[in-house]
């Protein structure tokens, strides 16, 4: 009888050369990989598996950054008496894999151009600015697909500012212009990521409109846009789109306005409007709609919600029950700051009720929290384990994309002009002319890397300790991700539907790409 060792020994080869992670720790579970001017490690294309064969990338709490190795399939062998009680074992934690059960499209992953990012990337050298854009847009880095831009200011910002601050009513926008945080902060890094990655797609928000427009004349709180600038507000979208096309920038979605409901919170500073969602839907139907259908922006996609996911309860329900806005709108933006206290099942329901309205995460960022202290987290596996479970938990739930907040930001999680600091994937440190990609970074480039945009949720089971997603690229590859949420090494069979199975050992707390034809 022919015998042979059920873990599968993984074969490395060296067909592309990728730069090592340089590790640095800090006072926290794992490590971040230190970039500077020369140096910045990659993940290089090695060319597609040949039939039989897979790729495996891994990243873990002990310190692989997507370490590369080669293994195969394991077909029509003949196992001992003591193997087929190991494999027998393992096959009950096994991970099953079929394409003939599909779900959503995937529309991509990316991150946010907003003037924090700007200042953070200027305050580099501009051969390290280089390098950054790289790891994040180009071919052997992130291969981020997706970017957010505030429209006007946010909270990172160092002022609080609209595209037309007038001290009286503008109706008539005479005054609209850019900041100079866009012409210099923004365009010149959107336009260079454009260059890195001509497939990126930008999609932009309102924090707030010019408080002229608004019942309470201030930036934060408790607010709704007066009904006589209903068409002005629809004509400010306009202008944006207009402006930025004239800096060859082209903008693919804008949504209704960034997080209604913190205007609810009279204490928060945060710059917001609220809506109602019958007010939305008129102002979407009659207004924002019909402008830009009548304009050369007829293309440009509206994004609904732009908050969280218990809005889905029964504010888009009542938005969507105006049948016009409904057309006018193209997808629904989530964001992830309450996702653990709202059940995925919101997004199953409101995917079977809206099936051609996709879903799209927006923002996402640790550290938000008041006790997260501090806000920046050098190194920590805890918030990239939080980037990746969500990530897997949304997209398994008809999400189509992942959008991180700020691309970069400084080691304070800011500049940030109400003091609302978080972390960021990437934190610059000036001084030495370097910057460090955090664990987070890793669990998106885990994801962004390898699932293009056009790829396809297939089926895959999950466990009690390995959670599973997976696809098909329109090049028909299979990406498989895994995240071992154990302290313990997991040896797990996966097993596809028509090439065989993986035998493969999965290291405590690693996140797993594996992909195959």
């Amino acid at each position: 009888m022919y015998k042979t060792s059920l873990l599968f020994v993984v074969i490395f080869i060296c067909t592309a050369k990728a730069n090592e992670c340089v590790p640095r720790k800090f006072d926290f579970d794992s490590i971040v990989c230190v970039c500077n001017s020369t140096y910045c490690d990659t993940t290089p294309d090695i060319g597609e598996p040949e039939e039989g064969s897979y790729q495996v990338y891994v990243s873990s709490k002990d310190g692989l950054r997507l370490s590369y190795s080669k293994g195969y399939f394991q077909k029509n062998i003949n196992y001992s008496i003591a193997d087929w009680k190991s494999y027998v074992k393992i096959l009950a934690s096994g991970i099953n894999v079929s394409r003939d059960k599909k779900y959503q499209t995937i529309l991509g992953f990316g991150g946010a151009f907003t003037d924090s990012v700007g200042i953070n990337l200027k305050n580099l050298s501009k051969p390290t600015q280089e390098m950054l854009l790289q790891s994040y847009f180009g071919r052997d880095g992130s291969r981020y697909n997706f970017g957010r831009l505030p429209i006007g200011g946010c909270d990172f910002s160092v002022r609080k500012y609209t595209l037309d601050d007038t001290t009286e009513p503008d109706k008539y926008l005479e005054h609209f212009k850019l900041a100079e945080e866009d012409v210099n902060l923004k365009i010149p890094f959107i336009k260079r990521a454009v260059e890195i990655s001509p497939n990126l797609k930008l999609t932009a928000a309102v924090w707030s409109p010019p408080i002229w427009m608004k019942t309470n004349d201030k930036f934060n709180g408790p607010s709704l846009l007066i009904k006589k600038y209903y068409q002005t507000y629809a004509n400010y979208y306009l202008k944006f789109l207009q402006s930025y096309k004239s800096y060859g920038v082209d903008i693919w979605s804008i949504s209704t306005g960034n997080e209604p409901t913190s205007s609810l919170v009279p204490s928060f500073l945060l710059s917001t409007m609220g809506w109602t969602p019958l007010t939305l839907g008129e102002w979407i139907a009659d207004y924002l709609g019909p402008t830009l259908a009548r304009s050369e922006f007829n293309k440009t996609a509206i994004l609904a919600l732009d908050d969280q996911r218990y809005l889905l309860v029964r504010f888009f329900d009542l938005l969507a029950s105006n049948k016009k806005a409904l057309d006018y709108i193209s997808g629904i933006a989530l964001h992830w700051y309450m996702d653990k206290y709202f059940p995925t099942t919101l997004l199953d329901s409101t995917h079977y009720k809206y099936p051609n309205k996709y879903l799209l995460l927006t923002e996402a960022s640790n550290g938000f929290k008041t006790n997260d202290v501090p806000k920046v987290q050098l190194g920590s596996w805890k918030r990239g384990e939080n980037y990746i479970l969500d990530i897997m938990e949304n997209l398994r739930h008809w999400v189509g994309g992942w959008v991180d907040w700020n691309l970069v930001l400084n080691k304070n999680g800011g500049p940030n002009v109400i003091k609302n600091f978080v972390d960021a994937a990437i934190i610059t440190n000036p001084e030495n002319d370097e910057f460090f990609k955090q664990p987070m970074y890793y669990a998106i480039k885990h994801f962004s890397r390898f699932v293009e945009r056009g790829s396809v949720r297939i089926d895959s089971t999950t466990t009690k300790d390995i959670q599973t997603i997976a696809f098909e690229t329109p090049s028909k590859t299979i990406v498989v991700i895994l995240y071992n949420m154990s302290s313990e090494d997991k040896n797990i069979i996966i097993t596809d539907s028509k090439n065989g199975d993986i035998t493969i050992l999965i290291r405590s707390y690693s996140i797993n790409t594996i992909i195959y034809k």
